[in-house]
């Protein structure tokens, strides 16, 4: 650490410290209670970007614990039986520029710029089905060259403590996805009429099992870990964004994921397994379709609470994008929807299902008419702010991914929603802000010790239950 760092963190704890000690003498006094919230703020302004990364190493790194799996208890995710919140993002072409050694390079930018945040979650692609810089070439044959930038892609996310979700195909066609497999069928002859075969037809789904036992098993040639026993993957995504449009209720589509969700298990039984939904409601819950953002939403083949009782599905996963299912053009009925959005998925994962839920993608795109930065540092906020309320209730808003994060000099792949954080420092605040709040959640000892633990800071007070 350089000397200027070193400074900001030893300011960094000096300020905290002091306001922690303020803090302690305050709760001495009958008007504790009332003044914490307003002392958490105060603490919080002073762990702004660009110095948060440092204090998170701080907060988070103090033990050099063991960097073990992340599991689910109950509604909520826990790394050695301490909370795990995720602030996270989506990168989803990290594979591919890591099988090139001239822009390899980016991988470790994206990596290094999102830690300094404290973005601590990457959701990418374990997929390239036939395309250019394929993984998976044709059905269970696959390129050793990309398949070691995925491991690449592995390693390089554990340098910085990041974590992956790995998402195993794709519903569209880029990145070859299903459309591909069905290519592949009736290239081998198969009787196909549709796209949605690939959720029906036994040899396709007998490719995609080949292709999961492929990823699960990998041994990566960097770490020597097998995919399956490295705890740097979070978890296990069956496809982003499946839909089944030929069948709008929902049964073919949900007796893929019955299938694939225990398959899944039953060649990693240790890592989690989320869908990749968008969490349109279905049939199954005519009463909550009112949540979904237009009427097609509910004709497409999925059902969020039927889809998520799955046995071997872990968590749920829901997407935002009010620009792009309700309008284009930019309006305060975006912010509305996203946040009725996420508390519908929220309230539901608590009372129906059990688990977590993860708002794996969200953004706006620059490209909307009506598009202001303000705007979408509203938009964030407003995600951000929904689920710490979920938060601080232990309730089952688990995190969220942004769409998209990406390194300077990558601006040629921007779909609308990339976030280069040097070119966006308002969104960039707020972002490393969140990352501190969550921090300090994450920090907090066992609710059952009663203060009988060690603490590792004397942010862990600041909101600390017995309070």
């Amino acid at each position: 650490m350089d000397t200027h760092k070193t400074k900001l963190v030893l300011q960094n704890i000096l300020i905290v410290t002091t306001i922690f000690v303020t803090l302690i003498s305050t709760f001495c006094a009958a008007s504790g209670v009332e003044q914490l919230d307003s002392m958490v703020e105060e603490a919080e302004d002073h762990l702004a970007y660009p110095s948060t990364a440092n204090w998170i190493d701080e907060l988070n790194g103090m033990e050099d614990e063991e960097w073990a799996m992340v599991q689910k208890k109950g509604n909520q995710f826990v790394v050695n039986d301490q909370p795990f919140y995720i602030n996270g993002f989506n990168t989803y072409w990290l594979m591919v520029f890591a099988a090139d050694q001239s822009t390899r390079g980016k991988v470790t930018d994206v990596f290094k710029q999102a830690a300094s945040v404290g973005l601590t979650v990457c959701r990418t692609w374990a997929f390239n089905d036939g395309q250019w810089r394929a993984l998976q070439k044709s059905p269970a044959v696959y390129d050793e060259e990309v398949f070691k930038a995925l491991d690449f892609v592995v390693s390089e996310a554990k340098k910085y403590k990041i974590r992956l979700i790995l998402s195993l195909t794709n519903n569209w066609d880029a990145y070859g996805g299903k459309p591909q497999y069905v290519k592949w069928g009736k290239a081998a002859g198969l009787n196909l009429t549709s796209d949605d075969d690939f959720f029906s037809h036994p040899t396709l789904k007998s490719y995609y099992k080949t292709h999961v036992k492929a990823i699960l098993n990998r041994v990566n040639t960097i770490t020597n870990i097998t995919y399956k026993d490295d705890p740097t993957v979070f978890a296990w995504e069956l496809m982003n964004e499946p839909r089944c449009t030929s069948d709008p209720s929902g049964d073919k589509l949900q007796d893929w994921i019955q299938e694939m969700a225990v398959f899944v298990k039953s060649v990693d039984p240790k890592h989690l397994v989320e869908i990749g939904l968008e969490g349109f409601y279905g049939p199954s819950t005519p009463d909550k379709v009112q949540f979904n953002p237009n009427t097609y939403a509910q004709q497409v083949g999925t059902d969020y609470i039927r889809n998520h009782q799955v046995l071997g599905v872990d968590f749920a996963s829901v997407h935002i994008y009010a620009d792009s299912w309700i309008s284009q053009s930019i309006s305060d009925v975006h912010i509305q929807f996203t946040e009725s959005w996420i508390k519908a998925h929220i309230d539901d994962a608590e009372k129906y299902l059990g688990m977590p839920v993860v708002f794996a993608e969200f953004g706006v795109s620059t490209k909307d008419p009506g598009y202001n930065t303000s705007f979408r540092d509203t938009l964030f906020n407003t995600v951000y702010k929904t689920l710490l309320n979920s938060t601080k209730k232990g309730g089952s808003g688990g995190g969220s991914l942004l769409w998209q994060l990406f390194p300077d000099g990558t601006d040629y792949m921007d779909d609308g929603y990339a976030i280069v954080l040097s070119k966006a420092p308002s969104v960039s605040n707020i972002i490393a802000l969140h990352s501190t709040r969550l921090a300090l959640f994450n920090s907090k000892c066992a609710l059952k010790c009663k203060w009988g633990c060690r603490k590792r800071s004397p942010l862990e007070f600041l909101y600390h239950d017995d309070l």
